[in-house]
């Protein structure tokens, strides 16, 4: 029978398809060859069919060697449902009990089963291999082969061991590798290790038209997650966190305000993790938030976002979540979010590793900051740490740089000046160590090698480090620099360099815009107003807000603060509900004053046609006000205020903020116990008198109006407090 039609056929048959992707056709007949094969596939490439169509034509098992439980799964459903035999696809790992484990190994033995999907730490075991030797194998599929490589960003030491397991099985079989992201050093170690240097290599191109990169500053991230989420309605998505505790934390969030959202992270049961991959492709939930464990292998064509909560610690991590995105060619955005702070904070975790591993790890982190501060096309940037050049005109502004272009400079003079101070010193320093040089600063390095003496020290300081930068980072993309990555990272001039030496012509270089981000700790809170403050409402409120003083007896800024008053204006409130999420109102302060301001907006908003935000209102987390729940009980009873800050590990200004908060939103406190000990009763009339008559709550300026002599700011704060919590509350 023609080969050809039988693999058409058999693809029809099993999978419903009429033609083949790419490479696909190729690399099934090189298997059925019984050829060891690599194929380097992008997610969404197929990768898949290129082992499941040649063992299901071929006599014997094929086994799938498979990190995943969750993938593993997956593709064996599919294939019973392609197959109509449970027995067609079996898996053997941890999550099997005995007769199931019994009923694998019976229909294996029977020749029922085609594939056999293990995890390479069940293949391992003995009494595994001692039963595979009884079966027939038609080759092994080694899948996320990637995880073979210290390089690569999800490095498992028991794939080193795979090659070993498969020589004892038998001597001939064949080996597939495939793996969606392989920078060069990681194919080399993938070859070496499972000793397949006669392989034929498939490579596909790594670009993926469809899909949109953007990076932006982490500056109120929930909010905009929100916000980008509720204004793609409908649409599925991935949001991928860092830490299990910060998956918890945002899914809990989206839930909150309206978006079905579930958690997924390897600190959950086996169980609830399939149920919830089931909800989502089922489309009983909009957004899954998760450590990098999901999404592997998980056959959803239609992810139309995947939001980097957190940057990622890869490339090569980076590059297989987005790609979870828009596997049927349709719309993928991806959203990244970027601070400096999380760089700091994944270099913190990288301390304690090994040396070898730490400086492998800090280099790979360097390539992802690299890419996320540049102002080049990120497609280029991706295909080229891949190994792939690309021209960034066939993006079609399919990346935030290329959308809104950044200014460019002249590069001819400066790149010339770069190439050749690295090959004057020799190419044995890395970006760092030449940027140095290049802006004068004395490091441990530049006075070991005498570098703070050559003419070209301190020679860049006019054009400033940014210039630098953006044309180190790019000579690298325009290949006048490799990066010797295996070696920490050291800069050699390749033929092009050297040419440019000699010949130099001119040519324009992008202008890196560097990444600005929330300088606040905690960028989930509510923040004020992100858009401008309407003027006009913000006098009707501040007149309103005086009128309802005057009746209650009592200061402006008792009734709502400025800052209030300002979000007000930027986010519109109409009901209670809405007007509660505003900063410095808490449920207290809305229904003691919110009703009048409310019919205000709303008329205000009705009268001048305005469109609110959607992203209106972002309920906070229960988990949030904890510490606020704990102060207020210490307070009932009566605890000095210093002994709750140092009970709670917090300072006594810390302390101070936190109930100056409670009170501004309404809560009353009875402070007065504490008072009375550290004030004396004359003091705190004097005190109380002028915030009575005060024209705002300002600190100092009470002090300079009572007597910085007489008072401390503490004082005059605590005060200020009490006065709030009495009159306003």
């Amino acid at each position: 029978m023609d080969v050809k039609k039988s693999l058409f056929d058999n693809l029809q048959t099993f999978f419903g398809f009429d033609n083949f992707k790419g490479d696909q056709e190729s690399i099934i007949t090189n298997i059925l060859e019984q050829r060891n094969t690599f194929v380097i596939m992008p997610t969404g490439g197929g990768k898949s069919i290129c082992y499941q169509l040649p063992a299901l034509m071929q006599e014997g098992t094929a086994i799938v060697i498979s990190p995943l439980i969750a993938l593993m799964k997956n593709q064996v459903d599919q294939l019973r449902a392609f197959g109509g035999s449970d027995s067609i696809a079996h898996f053997l790992n941890s999550s099997l009990n005995k007769s199931e484990i019994t009923q694998v190994k019976a229909d294996l033995l029977n020749g029922q089963t085609k594939l056999l999907y293990v995890a390479p730490e069940s293949l391992s075991k003995q009494d595994n291999i001692d039963f595979l030797k009884l079966i027939k194998i038609s080759f092994v599929a080694v899948d996320e082969a990637h995880c073979i490589s210290e390089w690569g960003h999800d490095f498992r030491p028991e794939y080193r061991k795979i090659r070993q397991v498969i020589q004892g099985l038998g001597d001939e079989i064949p080996i597939i590798a495939l793996t969606a992201t392989a920078t060069p050093k990681v194919q080399q170690d993938i070859i070496k290790n499972l000793q397949m240097s006669d392989a034929t290599l498939f490579k596909s191109s790594f670009n993926r038209p469809n899909l949109f990169y953007e990076i932006r500053p982490k500056r109120d991230v929930i909010k905009e997650i929100i916000r980008y989420i509720k204004q793609n309605t409908g649409k599925s998505g991935i949001i991928y966190c860092l830490s299990r505790k910060k998956v918890e934390e945002v899914a809990e969030t989206l839930n909150l305000n309206g978006i079905k959202a579930l958690p997924y992270h390897a600190g959950l049961e086996p169980k609830v993790r399939a149920d919830t991959q089931d909800k989502f492709l089922m489309e009983d939930v909009e957004v899954i938030v998760a450590t990098i464990a999901f999404g592997m292998g998980i056959d959803k064509p239609d992810v139309r976002f995947v939001i980097h909560h957190d940057i990622p610690k890869s490339m090569e991590g980076y590059y297989q979540e987005t790609g979870r995105a828009g596997r049927d060619g349709g719309e993928g955005i991806c959203i990244a979010f970027y601070a400096q702070k999380d760089v700091d904070k994944l270099a913190k975790f990288m301390k304690d590793k090994p040396v070898s591993e730490r400086e492998i790890g800090t280099q790979i982190l360097k390539e992802v900051i690299d890419y996320a501060e540049s102002g080049v096309c990120r497609r280029k940037q991706i295909l080229h740490y891949f190994g792939e050049n690309f021209n960034e005109t066939g993006c079609n502004c399919m990346c935030d740089n290329c959308k809104k272009p950044k200014k460019q400079f002249e590069a001819e003079e400066s790149l010339s000046v770069i190439l050749k101070l690295i090959d004057k010193i020799g190419e044995k320093f890395d970006d760092s160590h030449i940027l140095n040089v290049i802006m004068g600063a004395e490091t441990a390095q530049t006075i070991a090698y005498e570098h703070g003496k050559i003419p070209e020290f301190g020679l860049g300081v006019v054009e400033g480090e940014n210039h630098w930068k953006s044309l180190i980072r790019q000579a690298v993309l325009s290949n006048f620099l490799s990066k010797d990555i295996d070696n920490y990272g050291l800069l050699h001039l390749t033929n092009a360099g050297r040419n440019f030496i000699e010949s130099p012509y001119a040519l324009k270089f992008v202008l890196n815009e560097p990444i600005e981000s929330a300088a606040d700790d905690d960028e989930d809170d509510v923040k004020h107003g992100t858009g401008a403050v309407d003027t006009q409402l913000l006098q009707l409120l501040k007149d309103l807000r005086k009128k309802i003083a005057k009746q209650k007896n009592v200061p402006p800024f008792v009734v709502f603060q400025d800052p209030s008053l300002d979000e007000m204006c930027t986010h519109y409130p109409i009901n209670l509900d809405e007007l509660k999420q505003i900063s410095g109102v808490g449920h207290g302060k809305a229904l003691k004053f919110g009703g009048p301001f409310l019919e205000l907006i709303k008329k205000y908003v009705e009268d001048n046609d305005i469109e609110r935000p959607i992203d209106l209102i972002i309920k906070t987390q229960a988990n949030k006000s904890q510490l606020k729940v704990s102060i207020i009980q210490n307070i009932d009873r009566k605890i000095g205020l210093e002994d709750i800050a140092k009970s709670k590990g917090i300072t006594y200004d810390d302390i101070l903020k936190e109930i100056e908060a409670i009170v501004n939103s309404g809560t009353k406190l009875n402070l007065g116990y504490f008072v009375d000990e550290v004030i004396d009763e004359d003091r705190q009339e004097e005190v109380f008198d002028y915030f009575q008559s005060a024209e705002n709550d300002s600190i100092d300026e009470a002090l300079r109006e009572l007597g910085e002599t007489d008072y401390s700011r503490e004082e005059i704060q605590l005060m200020r407090i009490k006065f709030m919590s009495e009159l306003g509350n």
